[in-house]
């Protein structure tokens, strides 16, 4: 059976949150991921279209990423680059919540894949 090009999208980000779990698991346990199409933008902004969000409850407690499939699609040249700025992405935001760099979360961050 063929899978739709949003359920391709959804299997990569949850590829690549199992294998940042496997290394920040316990720091990552309160962290939902979410793939949404596309960004709730004001029409009248003329900044580029985020490609996620890091949102944080109030009270400081469970934390929510999202990735935005439509803007990551449209940015990236094929299933290739599609994967590495997924993982690119994913490890910007964690880095930002731990609050290390990017190279601290993933050796392979902003490397191309061989």
């Amino acid at each position: 059976m063929s899978r739709t090009r949003a359920e391709r999208f959804e299997d990569l980000v949850a590829d690549e949150v199992r294998r940042l779990g496997r290394r920040w698991g316990r720091e990552l346990a309160r962290v939902d991921f979410v793939v949404e199409d596309v960004p709730d933008v004001d029409p009248a902004s003329d900044g580029p279209v985020p490609l996620g969000l890091t949102e944080a409850d109030a009270d400081g407690g469970d934390v929510r990423i999202v990735v935005y499939r439509r803007p990551v699609e449209a940015r990236a040249d094929g299933d290739r680059e599609t994967g590495r700025l997924v993982r690119d992405l994913l490890v910007e935001e964690v880095a930002d919540l731990l609050g290390l760099s990017p190279e601290s979360v993933d050796p392979s961050y902003d490397s191309p894949d061989d």
